[in-house]
């Protein structure tokens, strides 16, 4: 495995790998040639991830060479890929089943696909897999987790094997240093706190999650191609990794992101009043001066999760399945760290619908391009059952963009669609960004040029002059809103059966 290097004594390391990362830009795709028996798939999630990565630039200072080395590598960054919704629950959802979250229902992290009517029959990815000859396994969150009476439903049904390394770090449960913590909870059981965590980087739940992914390299699946899932959970909060992370990045050093105090003016309802304001994160890193600290804490454990990777990725380049393995590694939604006065993910604007994609695929992909071409994570299932050969699914609403991966320098601009809660939606196709909203502010629009306002400061929704690009962008919205699915809701009676459950499985 690379070993990192001090944040601002690595020139030579950054110099090269932007080098590489340009030369690469500036060659010509070579001509695909498919393998000759079936790819495997390592299918790898990682929650909470934005673009704060070295290939896609998110952040001048992002230290990831092992994402970095799998993106130069015979990999290309979809540099416009975008999830299908900007929370944990709905966004799996809906790329794991094809369908989108007004298809289904499913809109937040309540709504568990398997007592959504409109999704609890529907053939998810791995199982699809499963079903055509694959052997499916997985370790980490790769669905979203659901109180049960019988436990967390970790999506264990949809796979052949499931590895449950378990961890808290240290020897003897984790001891935590001196940490600053921003007191206000953007989300229920969800703190908003960061520090580093003593003991050996060895003893993480991500680390041992991706070394038990690594070991299944070295296994036979009795001739069958796998399908291979691994999901981390940095850099999910609590942002709490070992101190080494955080060292990479001194604050003296840091650039901070840019907080545009009066950015969310411009977005107003009928009433002509702002519906947006301040969430209770950025107040409390606000009243507390840790802006920068926040971010920091981000960044290190995006490099943790980088270095958790490299187990496998090093695995895969010594195993024998080095030359016939697709990986697709994914955020499951963007993250917000400051931009719009926000810590965290939801709502619709490029931040939280943006996701980080990258994808190998041997024989075909070529070394380090970075595709405009504009994705959904909802089109990874139609995209892999193509590469893999399998039939397709005539249930999925993504479209395969095998195509792209061909050839990544064609026009590939159609809308794409990005859902938060019910009745709002955001369009893209990769030069205006277009939002409507008819839950939270029914009417409210925005509409942003990328071309001159990258960060979406300057809602242009009101102007004359935008309303032939709203027509283009509303054909584009769901034609029906499914109404939300049945809560999974975790309240004192599916307590006590949990409890019931325990009870029963040890008296068996």
């Amino acid at each position: 495995m690379k070993k990192f290097l001090p944040l601002f004594g690595s020139a030579v390391f950054l110099s090269s790998a932007l080098t590489l990362s340009v030369a690469a830009a500036e060659t010509s795709p070579p001509s695909p040639t498919a393998p000759s028996k079936s790819y495997n798939v390592i299918f790898i999630a990682v929650d909470d991830l934005n673009d704060w990565i070295g290939a896609f630039g998110g952040h001048p200072q992002a230290i990831t060479p092992n994402m970095d080395r799998l993106a130069n590598e015979r990999a290309m960054v979809m540099n416009k890929a975008y999830a299908a919704s900007t929370v944990c629950c709905p966004s799996r959802s809906a790329l794991l089943t094809g369908k989108r979250p007004s298809s289904t229902g499913v809109y937040g992290n309540t709504h568990n696909l398997k007592r959504a009517p409109k999704a609890k029959d529907l053939v998810t990815l791995p199982e699809y897999f499963g079903k055509h000859g694959y052997h499916t396994l997985s370790t980490g969150k790769i669905f979203h987790k659901h109180a049960t009476p019988n436990g967390l439903d970790e999506g264990q049904w949809a796979f052949h094997e499931i590895g449950t390394p378990e961890s808290r770090g240290g020897t003897g449960g984790i001891l935590w240093q001196k940490q600053p913590v921003a007191t206000e909870s953007g989300e229920k059981g969800d703190e908003f706190r960061w520090g580093a965590i003593k003991g050996p980087v060895e003893n993480t739940k991500d680390y041992v999650a991706s070394k038990w992914a690594a070991e299944q390299l070295q296994r036979d699946f009795d001739g069958k191609p796998f399908f291979l899932a691994l999901g981390l959970s940095k850099p999910h909060l609590p942002w709490e990794v070992p101190q080494q992370f955080f060292d990479l990045y001194p604050l003296d050093k840091l650039k901070p992101v840019e907080i545009v105090r009066d950015d969310l003016d411009d977005i107003v309802g009928k009433n002509g009043k702002p519906i947006f304001g301040p969430d209770s994160r950025f107040l409390a890193a606000d009243r507390a001066n840790l802006h920068l600290e926040a971010q920091q804490a981000y960044l290190a454990n995006v490099s943790y999760v980088d270095y958790c990777l490299g187990v496998l990725f090093d695995a895969l380049a010594k195993s024998k399945y080095a030359d016939n393995t697709i990986i697709m590694l994914w955020g499951d939604h963007g993250w917000h760290l400051g931009e719009k006065l926000k810590y965290g993910k939801t709502d619709l604007w490029e931040e939280s619908n943006r996701v980080p994609l990258i994808v190998r695929v041997p024989g075909l992909t070529p070394n380090g391009f970075k595709c405009e071409g504009v994705v959904n994570l909802l089109d990874m299932y139609p995209t892999l059952i193509e590469l893999c050969g399998l039939p397709a699914n005539p249930e999925n609403e993504g479209r395969s963009f095998a195509p792209l991966l061909k050839n990544p320098t064609m026009v590939w601009n159609h809308p794409t669609l990005t859902t938060y809660n019910f009745s709002n939606h955001s369009l893209t196709d990769g030069r205006y960004r277009y939002t409507w909203y008819g839950g939270k502010a029914v009417g409210a629009e925005e509409l942003y040029d990328h071309a001159t306002d990258p960060l979406e400061r300057k809602n242009l929704a009101a102007n004359p002059a935008s309303q032939e690009i709203i027509a283009r962008f509303k054909p584009h919205l769901p034609a029906h809103n499914e109404p939300a699915a049945p809560k999974n809701n975790p309240g004192v009676g599916d307590k006590r059966a949990q409890r019931k459950g325990g009870k029963a499985k040890q008296k068996s």
